[in-house]
């Protein structure tokens, strides 16, 4: 019986035949929808029909429910592709593409699905913009591994200010409308921009998840309207006394959430110091705006420190919280308090380029292949596999240090670096049953 093939992420399951399938001359693609097969034929260099016969088969079939699961037969004489979803076919082909990598398909039958449905990544591009092409790039890879949400940070600014004055801070929104005219700079991103993303990622099974952070880390939003800044504008925080504040965030919010195709929006709310019952009062009516435009509202978890009560008594309990930090806010806590919760933990899952905390030349791809699932939290946080609120895992290049000499050539390679070794661990944890080398050796053997 023949081997499961190996292709990153791992299958979940497979069934040994005999025999192999190989493409001919004359082979096609069979697909009703012309993007995919078009794609896949393309790749694949052979031809491509909508209807009729054909040697590579893809159809869009009820199953068990898993809608981002797929299932390839393959015979010598024909391989199927079925999914639930068009997403599920799509990773079905990234599959197919990487074993006839090796020349021929194995006759079998796989069966595959993702461990957790959320397999993301985070870029700050509010700190340090990137261009389009970066992100296109990085849509492109995040596909080829069959992860599913990259989350935009659409603005910040430097940590500290430079000799205490606000004013000379470095800081970006990058979301440019004529709108709010003034507050986003040059290297910003328009309508077409936006819309260029968000077609590339549904082309790569991809969902974007924009983050628009407020009220701390917010000197764009002083800059553009001093009057909404605390200590009368010299601060990254907004003055949440002063309503004004709150309602400028909501109406950059309300002009730019139409133009975000995905289910979810982040409002950031992290890091904020000024007042706990005031953080208390803007968390909650983010989330009730957010959720008003039609979007599952996100947030970065900070309950433990930032609540008036260092708990959740009273705030929004239908938000989706990224765990970043155990000490503003554990996975152990986000369970008790019944939050959907996605693993961005900052000891294992943090890049900060160049920095000399977190991981200035990339995440230990090594320890994280040996050790690490998206349950895995540090210092002894760790939920079960599978906890019915742990939605997956969200990594996160963070520009901190935006003052320092680096290009965005130089973010893509810190995370190219782990992202495999990510994308295996998210998808199906340990199947891939490598020695962490054999493993890397099959990376570089699928992309060369």
């Amino acid at each position: 019986m023949n081997e499961r093939p190996e292709v990153v992420p791992a299958l979940q399951e497979w069934t040994g035949g005999t025999g192999e399938f190989r493409l001919g001359p004359e082979s096609r693609v069979v697909c009703a929808d012309e993007r995919l097969g078009s794609r896949l034929a393309g790749e694949l260099g052979i031809g491509h029909a909508t209807e009729g016969p054909g040697d590579v088969v893809l159809e869009i079939v009820p199953s068990d429910g898993r809608a981002e699961g797929y299932r390839i037969d393959a015979t010598p004489g024909r391989v199927t592709i079925t999914a639930p979803t068009a997403r599920g076919l799509f990773y079905g082909t990234r599959t197919l593409v990487q074993i006839l990598r090796t020349g021929a398909v194995p006759c079998g039958v796989a069966h595959d699905w993702p461990d957790y449905p959320v397999r993301g990544y985070m870029l700050d591009v509010g700190r340090r913009y990137v261009t389009p092409e970066l992100i296109h790039r990085l849509v492109r890879l995040m596909g080829r591994y069959k992860l599913n949400e990259l989350q935009l940070h659409l603005n910040d600014n430097e940590i500290k200010a430079p000799d205490g004055d606000w004013s000379k801070a470095l800081h970006g929104f990058r979301l440019r409308s004529p709108a709010f005219p003034g507050l986003a700079p040059e290297e910003s991103y328009s309508r077409d921009d936006w819309d260029g993303f968000e077609e590339l990622a549904a082309a790569h099974a991809i969902t974007l998840v924009p983050e628009i952070d407020a009220p701390a880390h917010s000197r764009a939003f002083i800059s553009f309207d001093p009057s909404v800044g605390h200590d009368d504008g010299d601060s990254d925080h907004l003055d949440l006394a002063n309503p004004a504040a709150t309602e400028l965030v909501k109406t950059v919010f309300t002009e730019f959430v139409p133009w975000f195709r995905g289910p979810a929006v982040h409002f950031g709310a992290d890091e904020y110091y000024q007042s706990k019952a005031l953080w208390k009062q803007f968390f909650n009516d983010m989330a009730a705006h957010v959720r008003s435009l039609g979007k599952q509202p996100r947030a970065w978890g900070g309950f433990t420190r930032l609540s008036p009560t260092g708990d959740t008594a009273g705030f929004d309990p239908d938000v989706v919280i990224n765990s970043w930090n155990n000490g503003f806010y554990g996975p152990e806590g986000a369970r008790e308090d019944s939050y959907a919760l996605i693993n961005s933990n900052d000891d294992l899952l943090y890049i900060v380029p160049e920095a000399d905390y977190y991981h200035g030349a990339g995440l230990d791809a090594e320890w994280l292949y040996d050790h690490w699932e998206p349950h895995v939290f540090a210092d002894g946080q760790s939920l079960d596999p599978g906890d019915p609120r742990l939605l997956g895992a969200m990594p996160a290049l963070w520009n901190d240090l935006v003052r320092a000499d680096y290009t965005e050539e130089r973010m893509y390679e810190l995370i190219e670096h782990s992202l495999g070794v990510l994308a295996q661990k998210m998808w199906s944890g340990a199947k891939a049953g490598l020695p962490y080398r054999d493993f890397v050796r099959l990376l570089q053997r699928l992309n060369s």
